[in-house]
């Protein structure tokens, strides 16, 4: 495999994630596949864990695992507040899995036009 430059990577997957639409979420393997690394999913994970929504604007939040499972709430401090974000835009949540999940299921590779 050809060596990823980090800033690069973190860069592309920035840029996916801030064209989510509200009331919408992905997985991080959607978004490692659209950006050209289909096996790096957990990398994209990691890159949202230590994304500070916050600060840069980008929403971390609508981005879950394969299954529409909140996996990544503890990377917000504050106990719920993935489920709050998603919630306030629509999103119903159940025992911290998306409700509807093929429906609020978005997938960069289908929706976004090149």
């Amino acid at each position: 495999m050809n060596k990823i430059d980090k800033a690069s990577f973190i860069q592309a997957v920035y840029d996916i994630v801030k064209t989510i639409p509200s009331g919408r979420a992905t997985s991080y393997g959607a978004v490692a596949k659209a950006i050209g690394y289909p096996n790096l999913s957990r990398m994209v994970g990691r890159v949202m864990s230590e994304c500070n929504s916050a600060k840069t604007g980008i929403p971390a939040y609508r981005v879950v695992n394969s299954q529409g499972i909140l996996s990544g709430k503890e990377a917000f401090g504050i106990s719920g507040e993935m489920q709050k974000m998603l919630e306030s835009e629509g999103v119903t949540i159940v025992n911290d899995r998306i409700k509807n999940w093929k429906a609020i299921f978005w997938d960069p590779m289908d929706e976004i036009q090149i």
